[in-house]
């Protein structure tokens, strides 16, 4: 039985400080991205699509309306990549959600590939 995978990374731009904790099991995967200290946000699921249809990725916000166009962004993405069930949540309380997206993305694709990372080194 393997165990869940859990990565937490860090990055400071703007004077601001991103946090990214990442989850994730056979079937899915959970990001929290937040600003200062882990903290739930908008939460939101993206499901990919079986590979023979054809069509966008399914996704709704779970929970709140603050950072939901970039949590909803993110999470489609991260169903995409890892073709699982995807949950995102984005916290940020003093930044702006435009200003941080960018920020975010970059925090998400280094967890990521840390994640890719670990998984070659034990092969």
């Amino acid at each position: 039985m393997e165990r869940a995978k859990v990565i937490k990374d860090e990055i400071t731009e703007h004077n601001v400080h991103f946090l990214a904790v990442y989850l994730e099991t056979k079937n899915s995967c959970l990001v929290l991205l937040s600003e200062n200290e882990d903290k739930l946000g908008t939460l939101t699921i993206a499901v990919p699509k079986p590979q023979d249809l054809l069509g966008p990725i399914s996704s709704s916000i779970l929970l709140g309306d603050r950072n939901s166009v970039s949590a909803r962004m993110f999470a489609e993405y991260l169903a995409f990549r890892k073709k699982k069930i995807a949950l995102v949540s984005v916290y940020l309380k003093t930044i702006d959600e435009i200003q941080a997206r960018s920020i975010l993305m970059k925090l998400l694709k280094k967890v990521i590939h840390t994640e890719h990372q670990k998984e070659g080194s034990t092969a």
